[in-house]
């Protein structure tokens, strides 16, 4: 069985904590040292089979115009108000500027504005190179693909931007693909203060610098390991950039969970006079088989992204699955070696511990409740039993709550957040603002037009003058046409920004009207492409595949559940209570970041669409992560169920248990991930809104509130089960059956009776 093999896991590492604690150190090591040699960096390839596209980026590639490749632009605009680059002095600096940048490492080219001035102001301006007025000029800079670019190319072009702003009397930003691929993530920062928070909860939980300490050196090797196999496997394969901020985020909150549970387990038996060791093991038999089974959620549900057939997103889903299944692993063998390490100290309470627990007369005043997790605190169990005694009251108003939370969900906008949405301290951003100011705001995210004009020679003149005849298009550069393969590009300019729901519109309509216009029933074929088509259509492509998706996870959850608990009723009640503390959280979101209510708390400037990808991606991991607390509490509840055979006497008795340790494990995750939410990068604080308001959801209104009531009110028809299901369903390594507690030591229990 499951406890009895974690149970001699957990004691042997304990009896030998020297010897695992040296395993891991020479695992760590070799998994940086496989990261430094073999790792590679994060790309991405925001595009997906089938797409119209990837169609377009195909046929870009074949044509080897460079577009393919990675780009940045210099935006400039002459320091003195009155002067333009219509004017000798200004233009002389614009062309030292672009000769600078032309002599770059890497740079396959760049457009020339001052050269066009040169030829005729009109000629600038028609290619988009100089706005109307002459105050702003861009330089478009051409770089191969990423695959051939290290970040070093990035601070060249931003070491010459340094020194040129001293030297020239020019205003000089820069933005592009090129900064998205290569600027150093935040993460670092949000890390260590999610580390720091999580330390801070968990000594007020334990009241001791050891107990504290410990959960953290596990996550902090677990996320090591985890996320140098992620580089590793960023070297065989395009490993989306927010992956290793999103493999931090959960790994450092799944990983202090789980040590959390284990560790309250441990003191609890300790305080019950067992040696250390064995402790040590019982702890991993009982605390331990929940967190192998709520990782075991995780993991499925983050793998089950391979449904929307979007390569980025389900090697994102494995690379931070790779995490999680490390902090599982961490949490049954080296926190208990750990554990052993630590021995008896940590069923005392360290002297500042004790001085905060007993500064205020009759709270955590006995040593019993200054145990995390060895007896239900007076105030849990007065207030479950309050719910429990007012159980229809409680169980509208918090549905009635979380609903009403849900409603902003009705108009979620899924999108590209451009650089638009940086703070104004970023110069990506104000090199947005300059190009807004002076082409549009559609000239920031250009459409490219890829057609094969094979069997119509015809079709291009055609194509160019239907494309700019729509309203939605601003411009159209001029078509580049490869000699070698006949295919033709169109750069076009959207009258709309990126993250407009205009410029999706847009798309839209060239697809489905213009081109096909264009294009009549000949052989020639044209497609869409350009960063917002792809973000479009991996967005449209999410939105069909959710609905399955989710089914699929849910199915599996109701499955799982089901084996463990031995019921048909509370995994129901489960799936049903989680997807009401999801939709809560997907309409905080949508009222934050679309709305903008509360966004400056969080450093938002302006109103953004939700990314494409991140709903889809929100719901694997939160459905993972709030069945943790699902399965530790209804596992604590079961076990009294199966002990008193009373339902009410269990559901008091098992939440009012668990309530400290998830209210604390809860803490913890919302710490971590509100630190993300902090980032300059929108997609970064998306998901650490969403996934901390989710968790802080879930583990008040949902754990404390709706669990307990709906739980009363169902009675014993909490654990019905059909006899004839019963028989068919397995035992064993998946499946609980009632024997698990003797493997622990624990004294037999009756059995169910009213199956």
């Amino acid at each position: 069985m499951l406890s009895k093999a974690l149970l001699h896991l957990g004691a042997s590492a304990a009896r030998h904590p020297w010897r695992v604690i040296a395993a891991w150190l020479i695992a760590t090591a070799l998994a940086v040292l496989a990261a430094v040699a073999f790792g590679g960096r994060t790309a991405d390839s925001m595009t997906a089979p089938g797409l119209d596209s990837q169609r377009a980026a195909e046929l870009i590639e074949r044509a080897g115009t460079g577009q393919e490749g990675m780009t940045a632009q210099v935006v400039v605009t002459p320091v003195d108000d009155g002067a333009t680059f219509f004017d000798d002095g200004a233009r002389t600096a614009l062309a030292r500027l672009r000769a600078e940048v032309q002599r770059l490492p890497h740079v396959l080219g760049t457009s020339d504005p001052a050269g066009a001035l040169g030829t005729g102001g009109d000629t600038a301006v028609r290619g988009g190179l100089v706005s109307a007025d002459g105050r702003i000029a861009v330089v478009r800079v051409q770089y191969p693909d990423q695959s051939r670019l290290s970040a070093e190319d990035l601070d060249a072009l931003v070491d010459l931007g340094d020194r040129l702003r001293a030297e020239l009397p020019l205003r000089i930003e820069m933005g592009g693909s090129l900064f998205y691929a290569f600027s150093d993530s935040d993460g670092g920062a949000s890390e260590l203060i999610g580390l720091l928070a999580a330390a801070a909860i968990l000594f007020l939980a334990f009241g001791s610098l050891v107990a504290a300490a410990l959960p953290i050196g596990m996550a902090v090797f677990g996320l090591t390991v985890g996320v140098a196999t992620m580089t590793v496997l960023a070297g065989v394969t395009d490993v989306p950039t927010f992956a290793p901020v999103l493999g931090s985020m959960v790994g450092l909150g799944v990983g202090i969970d789980y040590a959390l549970f284990v560790l309250a387990r441990h003191r609890e038996y300790l305080a019950r006079g067992l040696d250390p060791h064995e402790a040590a093991g019982r702890a991993v038999a009982t605390a331990g088989r929940p967190v192998v089974f709520a990782g075991g959620t995780v993991v499925v549900s983050i793998l089950g992204l391979a449904v929307a057939n979007v390569p980025f997103m389900t090697v994102g889903g494995l690379a931070v699955s790779i995490v999680v299944l490390t902090m599982v692993l961490a949490s049954v063998t080296l926190l208990p070696a750990f554990l052993g390490a630590a021995g008896p100290r940590l069923a005392r309470t360290g002297r500042i511990g004790r001085a905060l627990q007993t500064r205020k007369p009759g709270r955590l005043a006995r040593r019993r409740d200054t145990v995390a997790g060895a007896a239900p605190a007076a105030g849990w169990r007065r207030w479950i039993g309050h719910v429990s005694r007012h159980p229809v009251p409680y169980a509208i108003g918090a549905a009635g709550l979380l609903l009403t939370a849900t409603l902003p969900v009705l108009g979620l906008r899924v999108g590209l957040p451009d650089d638009g949405s940086l703070p104004h301290s970023r110069t990506e951003r104000r090199a947005y603002d300059l190009v807004a100011e002076g082409f549009g705001p559609g000239t920031n995210g250009p459409l490219v037009i890829a057609a094969d004009p094979t069997g119509d020679p015809g079709v291009l003149d055609r194509l160019v003058a239907t494309v700019a005849a729509d309203p939605g298009i601003a411009s159209v550069a001029p078509t580049h046409i490869d000699r070698a393969t006949g295919i033709a590009t169109l750069v076009v300019f959207p009258t709309t920004s990126p993250q407009d729901k205009a410029t999706a519109d847009t798309i839209a309509r060239l697809r489905a009207e213009v081109l096909p216009a264009a294009i009549g029933h000949g052989p020639a074929r044209a497609h869409v492409g350009g960063a917002a088509a792809s973000l479009s259509d991996v967005g449209r492509r999410t939105s069909e595949r959710l609905p399955v998706f989710v089914a699929a996870v849910l199915a599996m959850s109701f499955l799982l559940l089901m084996l463990v608990f031995r019921s048909v009723v509370v995994p129901l009640k489960a799936v049903l209570l989680n997807l009401l503390s999801i939709g809560a959280a997907y309409g905080i979101m949508v009222a934050v970041f679309q709305w903008g209510w509360g966004g400056a708390l969080i450093g938002l400037e302006a109103t953004v669409p939700i990314v494409s990808f991140i709903p889809m991606f929100l719901f694997a991991i939160l459905f993972g992560l709030s069945m943790d607390y699902e399965v530790f509490l209804l596992s604590r509840v079961r076990e009294e169920y199966l002990r008193t055979g009373d339902n009410g006497t269990a559901i008091v008795e098992g939440v009012s248990r668990t309530a400290r340790i998830i209210t604390s494990a809860a803490l913890i995750m919302v710490a971590v991930f509100l630190s993300f939410a902090v980032a300059e990068d929108p997609s970064t604080k998306m998901f650490g809104l969403g996934l901390a308001t989710a968790i802080f959801i879930d583990a008040t209104v949902v754990r404390m509130v709706l669990v307990p009531a709906t739980m009363t009110l169902l009675g014993r028809t909490n654990w019905w089960l059909p006899k004839w299901l019963d028989r068919m369903l397995p035992r064993g390594p998946v499946g609980t059956d009632d024997t698990d507690a003797e493997s622990t030591g624990e004294a037999p229990r009756p059995r169910l009776v009213d199956r």
